[in-house]
């Protein structure tokens, strides 16, 4: 009984924690709502002013961009702003030819009368935040514009943002991502609908009441006195667009977050290139974890509340873990729970996932209502993308639980880009790109297992006690082998350098 009971208890403490998480997200549902029925007035450069235009430098991060590269660049040309207070910086850390073909590019936009540099480094030191860091010291403007390679601001996108830093205390304005291939694939739909919810439940839900939210790595722009009173980028994690929010948050900086600007860009069409960007994404945050929660914990600026959603925030990937740990240990609960008789009140009270999943899909509702419109059509399509999205979701269970316990054990590793593709339409195809290549790694084979050990899962469910079987755990088992049997089967097919 005493393995029972250690699975027990384990199973138990992660159903609670992710229930807890539950709870905060229908808390910032409850935030959402309310923010979208309150008018607030904020004091705004006029930017029919001449005198009132700050200078900008728009910073694009690059490396190894082949296919987005000569995009980006046309794109980053029309932005409507007086050149004379308007710099940009191509900070290219690109080992390829592409170094070549966009100096050429530069070069002509230049001869345009466009104030607009390339910065080679001679090494990544510090990759993305090391060269962010270096063009910062040259940098030009007072507001700093972020744009990662495959985000495609429109040409008033500035006039949309940098009046809100009229406000002093104001350091970062951040603006809500859009997905120009959302309908390219399942994959492509379910990331969509993600982000889709980071960008209004989590950050509008936050920022409405002061609670920290983190700048997104791009569609940004930062106050460059921010950046130094905050200490600087730092590349000693992976997600150095968090580290730096937070830094700047607990230094009194205050977050504009306009969900009402959207900035267009590519999402990952290879599942290669999805799995390396939650990766970073989930270890980075692990990594912030670690680094930051001392700090909030703390701080004497900050409410209560607000260092519970911070701490929560900062906890986001490791949700990931419990689900993992919550799915392995669902099959042995199966088989303890109709073994002990005595213990079925037990599951009764434990029943915290059916509770949390009812949370999340009314929560995720909200956000997709206000996108997409109600009405029973749209409740539909949102009912199989939604499970859709929650299959997929805990099929990437394992693969973000290892950057997750990386991140957390301090374990370091490289920065690795996420690939672009230029793809828009269903007539692109990725297939051909450089950037990836063939080779199957052991995390996908423990993937393909997984989906055959919940497949046992759900015959259990029929030859489990003395009374017909047990279902309960049925669905739960379906959507483990559906997710997990689609990212072994798709992660099959490309891999990235």
């Amino acid at each position: 009984m005493i393995i029972e009971t250690l699975v027990m208890l384990i199973y138990s403490v992660a159903l609670i924690l992710i229930l807890m998480y539950a709870i905060a997200q229908l808390n910032l549902m409850f935030n959402y709502i309310s923010a979208q029925k309150t008018t607030i007035n904020a004091p705004l450069f006029n930017l029919n002013n001449s005198s009132e235009i700050p200078y900008v430098t728009i910073q694009l991060p690059v490396y190894n961009e082949l296919y987005v590269m000569e995009r980006l660049l046309n794109n980053i040309a029309l932005i409507q702003y007086p050149k004379d207070k308007l710099e940009i910086q191509v900070l290219d850390d690109s080992t390829d030819n592409t170094v070549a073909t966009t100096a050429a590019k530069i070069k002509t936009l230049q001869a345009t009368g466009l104030d607009i540099v390339h910065i080679c480094r001679k090494n990544r030191t510090g990759y993305k935040a090391g060269a962010l860091k270096e063009g910062l010291e040259i940098a030009k403007g007072e507001f700093i514009a972020i744009f990662d390679a495959d985000f495609l601001p429109q040409p008033n996108w500035l006039n949309h943002t940098i009046p809100y830093f009229k406000d002093q205390h104001i350091g970062v304005v951040q603006t809500r991502w859009g997905h120009i291939n959302r309908n390219y694939s399942i994959l492509t739909k379910v990331q969509a609908f993600a982000l889709d919810a980071h960008f209004t439940l989590e950050q509008v839900g936050r920022n409405s009441k002061n609670h920290f939210i983190n700048f997104n790595g791009t569609a940004g722009v930062w106050r460059k006195e921010c950046i130094v009173d905050a200490g600087n980028w730092e590349g000693d994690t992976l997600t150095e667009d968090l580290d730096l929010s937070y830094r700047a948050q607990l230094r009194k900086w205050k977050f504009k977050y306009l969900e009402n600007v959207e900035t267009p860009a590519e999402l990952p069409v290879v599942i290669s290139a999805a799995r390396s960007q939650q990766f970073r994404w989930n270890k980075g945050g692990a990594e912030n974890f670690r680094k930051m929660l001392k700090r909030v914990l703390v701080s004497k600026n900050i409410s209560a509340k607000t260092k519970i959603h911070g701490i929560l925030h900062l906890l986001n990937s490791t949700m990931f873990l419990n689900i993992f740990i919550v799915a392995v240990l669902s099959i042995p609960m199966l088989y303890i729970k109709n073994e002990y008789a005595h213990l079925k009140s037990y599951f009764i009270v434990m029943s915290f996932f059916v509770i949390s999943t009812i949370i999340f899909f009314v929560c995720y509702w909200v956000m997709y209502k206000n996108i997409y419109g109600a009405g029973i059509k749209s409740f539909l399509k949102y009912i199989a993308l939604f499970f859709t999205f929650f299959s997929i979701a805990m099929g990437f269970s394992l693969h973000n639980s290892i950057a997750v316990l990386e991140g957390h054990l301090g374990k370091r590793s490289e920065f690795v880009r996420t690939p672009k593709f230029n793809i828009n339409t269903l007539k692109d195809s990725w297939k051909g790109n450089i950037y990836l290549k063939n080779k199957i790694s052991f995390n996908v084979i423990i993937e393909g297992v997984l989906t055959l050990y919940f497949a046992f899962g759900m015959y259990s469910a029929f030859v489990v006690g003395d009374q017909g079987g047990d279902f309960g755990l049925f669905p739960f088992h379906l959507m483990l082998f559906l997710g997990f049997g689609f990212v072994f089967v798709k992660s099959l097919n490309s891999k990235v350098k």
